[in-house]
């Protein structure tokens, strides 16, 4: 569980410098003319989703799974009816539960380590990028639980092609605002970037990058859930157990004590019955 927890935290430091890098081209996002970028509008046809759900391989972990597959079958439940979403499943929890339910899973990876890396998560990223650029998929979704403490983990549902505009630069706004609480002064600090060649080439580069990391992060933070989550189960299942062997042994005494008693009894009013 520290290992994983100390993973997360020090990629979020460097999930949040990255982003450091479109500062200075924020100003030109509109401009943007590459895929990863644009919205599809919805047309007469049925809007497809791509969904990929990360649960886990193994039971004892608390609520972690029940609160993200809960949080899935709400959206499929208040889905539009002519949204079809299939599934990248990823652990055997969240497989078993989709086909269960009858959902079209198109992959299933149940072999990711749990120190996991970002090699690990290579084919599960392309997977989503080609999928999405070859047109089979409007949207592509991510459902994860985010890490906020040893005790709370929050289910979450982000999307994360196409990238949004609008929340590129919330996402910026809010980075600058945390690197200011942290006592770094960003105001009117301003990198001027020399984009040689193809500037949609050179920023779509960038969003499939990007895109991978924000998967990475995604996974860490499951992980880092699902370890906390397993832990406390173990603890209260620990703390159960021993309370349950305190009540037994109780339980044992007196029984032990109420049968020397009733064969004190006994042989007391045997004793009686001979004088």
């Amino acid at each position: 569980m520290k290992r994983a927890i100390s993973s997360t935290l020090a990629s979020r430091l460097y999930a949040e410098y990255s982003w450091e890098v479109l500062t200075s081209i924020a100003k030109n996002v509109e401009e943007i003319t590459h895929p990863l970028f644009i919205e599809r509008e919805k047309k007469d046809a049925k809007q497809n989703v791509l969904l990929i759900l990360i649960t886990s391989n193994r039971g004892l972990c608390g609520a972690y799974n029940s609160q993200i597959i809960k949080k899935v079958l709400t959206l499929l439940k208040t889905g539009d009816k002519d949204t079809n979403i299939d599934i990248i499943a990823i652990g055997k929890k969240g497989d078993m539960m989709m086909r269960r339910l009858g959902k079209k899973i198109i992959a299933s990876f149940v072999e990711i380590p749990d120190n996991i890396s970002l090699v690990d998560i290579i084919p599960i990223s392309k997977l989503a990028i080609d999928e999405y650029s070859s047109g089979a998929y409007d949207k592509v979704l991510m459902a994860y639980t985010d890490f906020v403490s040893i005790l709370s983990q929050k289910p979450n549902i982000k999307q994360i092609i196409p990238i949004s505009k609008s929340g590129l630069k919330d996402l910026i706004t809010n980075l600058a605002n945390i690197t200011h609480e942290q006592g770094v002064e960003t105001a009117g600090k301003k990198i001027n970037y020399l984009l040689e060649g193809e500037k949609d080439i050179l920023i779509g580069s960038l969003a499939e990058k990007l895109t991978r990391m924000q998967i990475y992060q995604m996974f860490l933070e499951s992980n880092a859930s699902e370890q906390s989550n397993r832990m406390i189960a173990m603890k209260n299942a620990n703390e159960a157990a021993g309370e349950m062997v305190d009540d037994l042994t109780l339980m044992f005494n007196k029984a032990r004590q109420a049968g020397i008693t009733r064969e004190i009894s006994e042989i007391s009013a045997g004793m009686v019955s001979l004088n």
